[in-house]
């Protein structure tokens, strides 16, 4: 049983006056941050405020790119050329890059947002060019990506360091992939069956899919989504259980 994982939330997507979660609590839990670069949510001042905060609470940072898409939330797909979506994640993780390096903080990973990460999931074209783009910066960026995905594979063609990720508060179909937003069964609203299915994903490497089969996952973070209603709930939950089963939580970086 791996003894080590990391615990990731999305985070930074509040913009201007608008206030979306809360990281002030939640990063008492998480180990890596992934913050909106702006695209799909967040501003510059938002990102200085997340990669601060981060920073004091001892939490790793990355970038969390995706489609320009603020009315969406990132969330609706979009139809990109390969060569405007390198663009796309150059001009954000460039961006939180400079932010980052105000704050003396340096990125350890990138992690792509919404119907970017489900497009590229299964579209080779989209995965080359999330892993171009992360090839092109440095190296020893951590690209975070679900285990058997076309990004997965591009990244290891590529030679770029992945981290495989499950999530606790999204329902899984029998074919590995996560349930649409919208459909029944795509969030997990239950604290404790959040932090369950977080601890089998590390403790067993299976995970159970709405259709009631076992599926075999494997993890190297665990995401928690920000925006929950009862994220830092679930985080909290998801540390106690994990603490009881002797895992330690530390950032992706510190053992990838």
């Amino acid at each position: 049983m791996p003894r080590k994982v990391d615990l990731n939330t999305d985070s930074g997507e509040s913009f201007g006056r608008w206030k979306l979660g809360n990281e002030e609590e939640l990063f008492n839990y998480v180990t890596s941050a992934n913050i909106a670069c702006g695209f799909h949510a967040g501003d510059p001042t938002v990102m200085r405020r997340t990669v601060r905060l981060a920073r004091g609470k001892g939490v790793a940072v990355g970038a969390h790119p995706g489609f320009p898409d603020l009315m969406g939330f990132g969330r609706r797909a979009m139809e990109v050329g390969p060569e405007d979506l390198v663009n796309y994640m150059l001009y954000q993780i460039g961006a939180l890059e400079a932010v980052a390096r105000a704050e003396g903080v340096v990125l350890q990973h990138v992690k792509p947002h919404g119907a970017l990460y489900n497009m590229a999931w299964i579209r080779r074209d989209y995965a080359q060019a999330i892993v171009e783009a992360v090839k092109l910066l440095r190296a020893r960026l951590i690209l975070v990506a679900p285990y058997g995905s076309e990004v997965h594979r591009a990244a290891e063609v590529e030679g770029v360091k992945v981290a495989f990720e499950g999530f606790a508060d999204r329902g899984y179909t029998s074919d590995g992939r996560l349930v649409p937003r919208g459909k029944p069964g795509a969030v997990i609203h239950d604290v404790e069956e959040a932090a369950e299915r977080a601890l089998r994903m590390v403790s067993e490497g299976r995970v159970r899919t709405i259709d009631g089969r076992d599926i075999d996952v494997v993890v190297h973070t665990i995401c928690i989504h920000g925006d929950s209603p009862n994220a830092v709930e679930i985080a909290r939950a998801i540390r106690r259980r994990f603490a009881e089963a002797g895992i330690e939580v530390a950032p992706m970086g510190t053992f990838l």
